[in-house]
């Protein structure tokens, strides 16, 4: 049986963009041909797609990267250079998106959710771009934009309709599997299950999903055991079924198990007790006159109670879908665009730093070995304001400034 993974860190990078053509008509009969060098073909870009046919994040475990095609370089007689293919990238329906630092970024909660997760790099422009009545023989083209690079990480909480909740040994992968094609490992010693389970169960021809979710412990909450591994996969639930083992074997009264499964739950997301939720005994088969508990009592060996669980767990499942709103609500992705214009700050070293994109990329795409280049970067920074800004950023002569990978002494007007 395939490995469950439910965590994985992935680095994706943008396919590079291809570099613009420096070239010129050379024909017969046309002694001064004008620039005719194509632009390069922009990069690809790596994109996260929510795919319901992708059960884990087993694929990235081994083989973490993940880039897209570069675009092919500009050629004379304005012939431009293909774009990259982009790479669509699978992830399981309910996969959270993250930073290294843990800030959100989208969360993938349905098939065919897509987020951009590395943009490609722009292509280059061909010298026939800067062709003007200043410039009738430009000798220059740009370079081709490095694609976007950056690690995430991956969380996968699972999407079901009833979470079954309950301490090691207390009969869920049992119960999933009598209700449910799903086959867990079943065994009579604690911590059977080491990954959660889905399993469809149908009901009177209503049909929903069911999580055998690992047995918690106490202290889960905090981390203790795999706790949080095991806990985000309940945060989706609709609804939630607590199994209090009835068995002699129990370590724990009936009383002592909800009151301890209730508590972890609340530790670690408050509003879990606010769903709607069954209480039930289990081993029902086994349980000794001792086994104080008022409850519904099943049996998932011998199947008592279990018609009876399956129709509440039914109606509770209907009750919390016809609850949601009926207008769809904009899933929840979080954008940290750049930020438009220019600025400049000072590093710690006293040095200024321009930042903005347009300004980087200007700086980025140009060949500034060629005087020409250097002209037209320089025109292009003053008409972004650059100057402006470094002059309110109280840059004096000699200062140094960066801008991307370039760096220059500051000379005023």
């Amino acid at each position: 049986m395939a490995e469950f993974v439910d965590e994985a860190f992935v680095n994706v990078r943008g396919g590079d963009g291809g570099a613009g053509s420096v070239s010129f008509r050379r024909e017969s009969h046309v002694p001064k041909g004008g620039p005719d060098g194509g632009d390069g073909g922009s990069g690809g870009d790596v994109w996260f797609v929510a795919d319901h046919q992708v059960a884990s994040l087993l694929a990235f475990q081994d083989y973490p990267h993940r880039r897209a095609a570069s675009g092919a370089h500009g050629q004379g007689k304005a012939k431009h250079g293909a774009s990259g293919a982009d790479l669509r990238v699978t992830v399981p329906i309910g996969t959270v998106v993250t930073d290294r630092d843990g800030e959100p970024l989208a969360d993938l909660v349905a098939h065919g959710d897509t987020w951009l997760a590395a943009a490609g790099g722009r292509g280059g422009r061909g010298n026939a771009r800067f062709l003007s009545n200043r410039r009738r023989a430009p000798s220059f083209a740009e370079q081709g934009e490095r694609g976007e690079e950056r690690w995430l990480r991956l969380e996968l909480k699972l999407m079901a309709d009833v979470a079954l909740v309950g301490f090691p040994n207390a009969g869920k992968s049992t119960l999933i599997s009598r209700i449910s094609a799903a086959k867990p490992k079943v065994a009579d010693y604690p911590f059977t299950t080491l990954r959660p389970h889905l399993g469809v169960v149908h009901e009177d021809g209503f049909e929903f999903v069911v999580a055998d979710i690992p047995g918690l412990i106490e202290g889960a909450s905090e981390g203790r055991g795999l706790g949080h591994r095991f806990l985000r996969h309940v945060e989706r639930a609709r609804a939630l079924v607590v199994l209090i083992d009835l068995g002699p074997a129990a370590e724990r009264s009936p009383a002592e198990q909800e009151q301890v499964l209730l508590g972890e739950l609340d530790h670690y997301q408050r509003d879990l007790l606010e769903r709607p939720r069954l209480v039930v005994g289990t081993k029902a088969d086994i349980a000794g006159a001792e086994a104080a508990f008022e409850g519904a009592r099943i049996s998932a060996v011998t199947g008592e109670g279990v018609p009876e669980l399956l129709h509440r767990m039914a109606a509770l499942v209907e009750q919390s879908r016809a609850a949601l709103p009926k207008t769809v609500s904009p899933r929840f992705v979080v954008h940290r665009p750049a930020p438009e214009g220019v600025r400049v700050e000072r590093d710690p070293t006293g040095a200024l730093v321009v930042k903005g994109r347009a300004a980087e990329r200007a700086v980025a795409l140009s060949d500034l070995t060629n005087d020409q280049a250097v002209a037209y970067v320089q025109d292009r920074l003053k008409r972004l304001g650059v100057d402006r800004a470094l002059a309110r950023a109280g840059a004096a002569d000699g200062d140094l400034v960066h801008i991307g990978g370039f760096s220059f002494e500051y000379r005023g007007e």
